[in-house]
């Protein structure tokens, strides 16, 4: 379904508020500012639902046919929401019982967004009543091209602690354990006591006085994952049967760690795979965690092409600070997406707001107007991505390398009491993304249940928590030629977040022949240098090689208690390998990261040089190759051969790219 919505076109635009402004004199200027910058999709109605509603059952649907009406006349597509990221004050007033709980058991008051609970009945009620009513009106409507249920959600309300979420909890844990005697063997509610006599004693785990069980709090992130779902999939349903037929989605928000949801579940629910990402002023390369993010969408369904549906021109407004984005940057970060898969780059929003919580949130027309260095550049994007439109419906090509990087374990880790509190363990996924990245690899990001067939190269950084079955995956993979990279922290818990016992790395165990005897957090500073010259911080293991096993050691601890022992092991499985990383490297991972790739016989598919992101696209026998310097120097990039589309020009050999420049090339001679 994404070809209906991209027509040959790659989606640019964004967030339209209408609402927010004097239709006399502004929205005709916004309709003249879209057709400048080559503006040809907005999203319509996120916040509008008290403008469209403006009492219980009574409707004001005149002023939003206008602003429709002239879109359409514009040639704008519409990404039409559900607006139920806001719920109207009325509603909040006649019923606060929908507004979420916190996990002490206070009751939020009205005055932001996503003031609802994804369990409470009468929610359920009104939230389909505005879908169903939209549907009805504009379902058949010939400038909808999209459907946007909600906004990002779970984004503010992720958990509730209410009594409807106990409720709708106890029936979530009946369906998944069945009796009360498996859900205790499950969360091992021996310890402190904490056994159940049924299903009634179940509640969600609002705050205690002291630590609590790590498989409760686990279980109640994923029932709030499937209560979200379950959200998305009533509006969806409520659009379904009010007659509309166009491709249908919402906006997910991955990051590098994790997400507010287990969006691996939901990928079939969407009839596009969209989501939002914002990068971190304060990360010198954010750059790097934006190709980890998208490759993360991609990976989650490799037949389709995905929709980023928005990120900011510039600032955001809840940062720490809030630097705006240097030159070019607008233009790299959405060409960036795109070259990952996107089938278009959205914003969030068009015309930065005057007034509100997001008042200093950049827009794509900032308050200083059109006549900015800003609003020019929005133009120039429009007219590029416009040149650049033959990609859409394209894919990314095949690679090699996949990362797996599993949302439910990244929850395992963080709930409970744990050797080391301040780890951040999505971070050795990015280390790996940027060093595969850098060797012309393209790393797809991957869920644990996924398809690994097509891969040479698995790295496994950090997967705390893995069931039996994808376990098992992986040593089949290793078994059928792969090269599979087990990094520390890996394999530690079962899907209900109990310690495998038997030695560390717990599941993987077998698989990677060595036997953990004790996890070995690091002092906060210290470093222990390895055998082969690399350096330890943070994360450290006392590992033995167990008789019998064939697990060779490739780097020994050097000093300090665990002088000696295995650092880093490999062994042959099968016609494959597998390799297990004990340790946190602060040093030395570039050496160890060009070791596993010649174990894989894994080459580059791009072109390689310093500094310049190469990713390429593919349809049929058609190639596109996407050039991204992320540098204040130009480069030159060997062997492109074809027509460059940013410049239109023809090139072979050597192609300059400028500093902070993007260049795209249809490539020629390429099958």
């Amino acid at each position: 379904m994404t070809a209906r919505v991209t027509d040959g076109a790659l989606l640019f635009g964004g967030d339209y508020n209408p609402e927010q402004w004097p239709e006399a004199g502004v929205w005709e200027e916004d309709i003249a500012l879209m057709r400048e910058a080559g503006v040809n999709t907005v999203t319509l109605g996120v916040f509008a639902w008290a403008f469209l509603e403006v009492d219980d059952d009574v409707w004001d649907w005149e002023w939003f046919d206008r602003s429709i009406a002239l879109l359409h006349a514009a040639g704008i597509g519409i990404d039409l929401a559900t607006p139920t990221a806001a719920p109207p004050g009325w509603l909040h007033r006649t019923h606060p019982e929908i507004i979420p709980t916190d996990r002490h058991g206070h009751r939020f008051h009205p005055g932001g967004r996503l003031g609802w609970c994804a369990s409470q009945p009468v929610w359920h009620e009104y939230s389909t009543r505005i879908a169903r009513r939209l549907g009805q009106r504009y379902g058949q409507h010939p400038a909808v091209r999209l459907w946007h249920v909600g906004n990002e959600l779970g984004g503010g309300n992720r958990l509730c602690y209410c009594d409807a979420s106990s409720a709708a909890f106890r029936q979530w844990a009946r369906r998944r354990y069945g009796t009360i005697d498996a859900l205790n063997r499950a969360w091992g509610t021996a310890v402190w006591g904490l056994r159940y006599r049924s299903f009634d004693d179940v509640t969600a785990p609002l705050a205690s006085e002291s630590g609590q069980n790590p498989s409760w709090l686990l279980a109640f992130d994923r029932f709030a994952s499937d209560a979200l779902l379950e959200q998305y999939r009533r509006e969806r349903d409520a659009l379904r049967a009010a007659g509309v037929t166009t491709p249908i989605t919402t906006n997910l928000m991955p990051t590098v760690g994790g997400s507010v949801a287990d969006y691996a579940d939901w990928i079939d629910d969407l009839d596009v795979v969209a989501i939002d990402h914002y990068t971190r002023a304060a990360d010198p390369h954010r750059e790097r965690e934006l190709a980890f993010v998208a490759s993360r969408a991609r990976g989650w369904d490799r037949t389709r092409p995905w929709l980023l549906m928005e990120h900011a021109a510039a600032a955001v407004n809840w940062q720490p600070r809030n630097t705006p984005k240097a030159p070019g940057e607008m233009t790299r970060h959405s060409v960036q997406h795109i070259a990952h898969g996107a089938d278009g780059a959205l914003f969030f929003q068009w015309r930065a707001s005057a007034s509100g919580v997001e008042q200093f949130h950049s827009g794509m027309v900032p308050h200083a107007g059109a006549q900015t260095r800003q609003f020019r550049e929005v133009v120039a994007l429009g007219a590029l991505l416009g040149r650049l439109g033959e990609v859409a419906g394209s894919l990314v090509a095949p690679t090699e390398t996949a990362i797996v990087a599993d949302i439910p374990a990244q929850w395992a880790w963080e709930e409970g009491q744990k050797p080391l509190h301040d780890h951040p363990l999505e971070r050795a996924g990015r280390q790996w993304h940027e060093a595969l990245s850098a060797r012309g690899l393209v790393p797809d990001v991957v869920p644990a249940r996924a398809d690994l067939s097509p891969y040479r190269l698995i790295l496994v950084p950090g997967l705390y928590a893995v069931s039996d079955a994808d376990a098992a995956a992986l040593g089949r993979a290793a078994a059928g030629g792969a090269t599979v990279v087990i990094g520390c922290l890996s394999g530690i818990v079962d899907p209900e977040n109990r310690v495998r016992t038997g030695g560390y790395p717990g599941a993987f165990r077998d698989l990677v022949g060595v036997i953990g005897e004790e996890l070995h957090p690091l002092p906060d500073g210290a470093r222990v240098p390895l055998s082969s010259g690399a350096v330890a911080a943070h994360w450290a293991e006392r590992l033995r090689v167990p008789p019998g096993s064939e697990a060779a050691v490739v780097a020994a601890y050097a000093q300090g208690p665990l002088a000696g022992l295995p650092a880093i092991t490999r062994r042959t499985v099968g016609a494959g390998s597998a390799w297990y990383v004990s340790a946190d490297l602060a040093e030395g991972l570039d050496a160890l990261v060009t070791d596993v790739v010649a174990d894989a016989r894994v080459t580059a598919s791009v072109p390689v040089v310093a500094g310049v992101e190469a990713v390429r696209r593919v349809s049929g026998d058609r190639s596109w190759l996407f050039l991204i310097n992320h540098t204040d120097t130009a480069r030159f990039v060997p062997g492109a051969e074809g027509t460059e589309l940013t410049t239109g020009a023809d090139v072979t050999g050597d192609l300059h790219v400028p500093a902070g420049a993007v260049r795209v090339v249809r490539e020629t001679g390429r099958r």
